[in-house]
């Protein structure tokens, strides 16, 4: 019996050391919030949703040790942030509560680096569809001004296209296999897109035209279904 009580006592141990271990390998590369952090790791880093308290305090996602994604960040002074992340900077959407002796001050809308840059933004619109199925706009969480565009029939990318002609306002020009698009766009930005195709029963050809403004700067992705 004492020899499985000593067992016990020692695989709690083992457990508690390994948790405790964990822990303290798992950084946050913030220093107002590096002080204790409950969540997820990877590679020693915060990485995935958790919590860090130092000065200030944050809650939501992470990505190699930074807030990354969703979250809620509150300052020992009291003034809060949520909203999106990238590498540790308010980048996106998100609002900003100060706290004033009379009311809170509000800053609601877009971030950059770190910087509010204004109102929320206009989601993208679609000034010309003819021949699109549906359409479907996604924004990543990446500080990179990019749109790309692909272009799917049946579940799959549609390699039956002719005379594609894809034009923006503004970016240059990239091409990833069936992938197109513009990178170090300037928003708002308008595309307009032509090209040839068949139908789903290769029966016939037809001809496709979809144009679109984006107002909201990010990494955009494209999706058009035919």
């Amino acid at each position: 019996m004492k020899k499985i009580l000593r067992l016990i006592l020692i695989n709690i141990f083992v457990i508690c050391s390994i948790l405790t271990y964990s822990q303290e390998k798992c950084k946050v590369l913030k220093p107002e919030i590096n002080g204790t952090y409950e969540g997820k790791c990877k590679n020693g880093l915060a990485h995935g949703k958790g919590t860090a308290t130092g000065t200030d305090s944050y809650s939501g996602y992470f990505s190699k040790g930074l807030p990354n994604g969703e979250g809620t960040y509150t300052w020992s002074t009291g003034e809060k942030y949520t909203g999106e992340w990238v590498n540790g900077l308010r980048h996106g959407i998100g609002k900003y509560t100060m706290k004033t002796i009379r009311k809170d001050s509000i800053q609601d809308g877009l971030w950059q680096n770190d910087a509010y840059k204004g109102a929320k933004p206009d989601k993208p619109k679609v000034t010309l569809n003819s021949g699109v199925d549906r359409y479907n706009f996604k924004k990543s969480n990446s500080a990179l001004n990019r749109v790309t565009i692909d272009i799917l029939q049946n579940g799959a990318r549609n390699k039956k296209i002719l005379n594609l002609s894809i034009i923006a306002s503004s970016g240059q020009d990239i091409y990833s296999g069936f992938l197109q698009g513009f990178n170090n766009v300037e928003f708002p930005v308008t595309i307009i897109i032509a090209y040839t195709t068949s139908n789903k029963l290769n029966t016939l050809f037809y001809n496709v035209k979809f144009d679109f403004v984006i107002y909201e700067p990010g990494d955009w992705a494209v999706e058009l279904h035919n």
